[in-house]
Parts: structure tokens; sequence; C-alpha cells
């Protein structure tokens, strides 16, 4: 054996050992989480038990990154730390999450990455159909985009708050990277039709107009379905989508990252029926609705100036007699100065609605 052999060898033993006590800890992680199930089964009562608090995954990550000394990233020591929270929680109770479909999509790449590749994820036709799955207790939560960094906020999702009586229980925040998937096999230079999302055609609008200005770009349901459709088609046919929907339908990548814009990122929110508590770094969204007037827009963020609370988000829309308009600030409903300002706001508003106070997006 050679020098070489012999210290791989001690390196390879130490590693069979720290995998050992990994595995056995693992193990007793999860008996643990198994008797939590069982301590809140014990106490709930009538009520159904909750398993999941978002507020308390929270506290745990972002404890792990602050933790953390390497050489591993903080994000990756908690993306770990994810799976791990995920496996664990399927045995307290599988998670039912309904999300946007079809499979293969960034909506479905955020519930993912919110709620690790144990939950059970339900693709969903509409955005209207993840509302009502979750109102109905068919699904534990729901997955939605609300804004992208390039193209605005997503109205639909904002007027489905006011049809649904639900909450946000948390945000998610996923980078969007698009690429240019072909058949195994094709050639760049064959392509006679591009499928994408009417969004994704936007989103790399300047890099598909440089190279490919002739070819027709047609908008399709989804990113997922392009990448169906190109399967399907074969020979000739081009889709603009990401590693997810590549890697469901077999396609190649042969151009990454086409997006116009590298930091290009879409927001989603979780939506379920309870409210969060406090997890130390929260944020809270409201919808809120004033009479069209002039200063109706300085009176509503006056509070929010006079007690030092940060809006993160504010859209407006305007109807004939009313202003409508969606807030995000950072704090929590719990939170003194928070509830100043909620009760100020009440007075001079037609209609307040607190969507929900949730933990900042951790990964």
């Amino acid at each position: 054996m050679s020098e070489q052999e012999k210290e791989l060898r001690v390196l390879r033993d130490q590693i069979d050992t720290i995998d050992r006590n990994i595995h056995e800890l693992l193990n007793k992680r999860a008996s643990c989480a198994q008797n939590v199930a069982e301590v809140k089964e014990k106490y709930q009562g009538e009520q159904s038990a909750v398993f999941y608090r978002p507020e308390r995954e929270a506290q745990v990550l972002r404890t792990v990154m602050e933790r953390n000394e390497g050489p591993l990233a903080d994000k990756e020591i908690a993306r770990l730390f994810r799976e791990i929270m995920s496996v664990c929680l399927a045995l307290e109770e599988p998670m039912r999450v309904a999300f946007l479909g079809p499979e293969g999509t960034f909506t479905q790449q955020a519930a993912m990455k919110h709620f690790g590749h144990s939950a059970h994820n339900m693709p969903m036709q509409s955005l209207k159909d993840v509302f009502r799955e979750v109102q109905s207790g068919a699904a534990h939560y729901g997955v939605v985009p609300i804004e992208n960094s390039s193209e605005g906020v997503v109205n639909h999702t904002l007027d489905l708050f006011k049809q649904f009586n639900l909450k946000i229980c948390g945000e998610v925040e996923v980078p969007i990277h698009l690429h240019l998937l072909l058949n195994k096999g094709d050639s760049m230079d064959e392509i006679a039709k591009i499928y994408s999302h009417e969004q994704s055609l936007a989103q790399s609008r300047g890099w598909l107009d440089a190279r490919y200005p002739h070819i027709d770009k047609v908008a399709v349901s989804s990113n997922a379905e392009a990448a169906r459709l190109v399967m399907q088609e074969g020979h000739g046919y081009a889709a603009v989508a990401g590693d997810m929907a590549a890697e469901l339908y077999d396609l190649d990548a042969v151009v990454k990252n086409i997006e116009d814009q590298a930091d290009n990122t879409t927001r989603f929110l979780i939506i379920g029926d309870q409210d969060v508590g406090p997890s130390g770094d929260d944020k809270t969204s409201i919808l809120v609705s004033v009479p069209d007037a002039p200063g109706a827009l300085y009176q509503l963020l006056e509070p929010f100036h006079r007690y030092e609370l940060s809006l993160t988000r504010v859209e407006t829309r305007t109807s004939a007699k009313h202003s409508l308009f969606y807030i995000d600030f950072e704090g929590h409903s719990e939170d003194k100065l928070v509830q100043k300002a909620l009760a100020e706001l009440t007075k001079e508003s037609v209609e307040l609605k607190v969507l929900g106070s949730y933990p900042k997006a951790v990964l």
C-alpha cells in the first residue's frame, strides 16, 4: 500500500465513523419529531393538531446559518437542514401543498424550496384552484406567485385574497434562470419555432430577438407545457424554460441563463388558514381601501413613517370611488407599533384586511 493510499484510508475511516454518527443522530431527531406529534395530539383536544409552525422553522434555519463555521456555505447547510425537517415533518403528518401547475414550473420549484422534497405537491390548473384547495382543507398550504422583479405584481393573486379568507404564512424567493431547451441531438441552427410562457418570453426577449429575430415565438400556458410540446413535436422546436422542466421532459439546456436580467427573481407567498406567531424577523401584508381623493396615499403612508415601519412593497389599484393598496412592511401584527399603525389605518380606511404576518424568506 502506497503512502497516499494509507493517508486516504485513514481519512475514509474517519468519514465512515462520522457517517455512522450522523445516521444515528438523524434517527434520534426523527424519533423526537414523532414524540412532538404525540404530545400535540394529546393536548390539542377536539381541534386538529397543527404540526407545521412557520415561525419555528424560520428560527431553526436562521440559527443553523448563524452558528455555521464552514467550510459549507450558510445557505447550503440550511438547505440540508430544510430537507431534514421536511422528512421529520412527514413522519408527523404528510404535508399536502397545492401549487399553480403543471409540474416542472417555477412555482413547483418554490414549493419544494420552502417545504422540502418530502411534502406532497399537488398541481392545480389555476390560481383560484390553489386558493380553493387550501380553504376547503384538501391542501394544508398553497404556493402562489405575487411579484416578479422585472414584470411586477401578480394582480390576479391580489384579487383572490379579496375573495378567500386565507392568510399569508410565509414567503419564498426563487431566482429565475431561463435556458434554451432542445431535444437531445438537435441543433440550434435548425430551430423553426420557440415555445414558452409569455412572461418568460418577455424576460428573455433581448437574447431571443438578437439570435432568432425571424423565428416564431409562441406563448403557451407554462414553461413546463413549452418543454412538453418540444418533447412531443421533436426536431426543429425549442423551449425557453428552467431546470425542472428540462429534467422532467429530458431536454438539453443548450444555452443557459438567457434571461435579460441576471438578478431576475420571483417572490411567492405561502397561503394557509393559520395565524403565524412572531419569528423575530417578520413581514406583514395588508389590503387597504381608501376614498379616492387628493393626498390619500400620503395620509395612508404617514403612520408608517411616524412609527418607523419600513415599507417593502406598495401596489396601487384605483376604481371609480376608491383606491386599493397592497402593502408589505417589516414587523409583526403582534408588535405594539404595528398595532398602533393598523389602528390608525382602520379609522382612515373604507376597508382594511390584514393578509398575514409571516417570517421573511430565509433561503
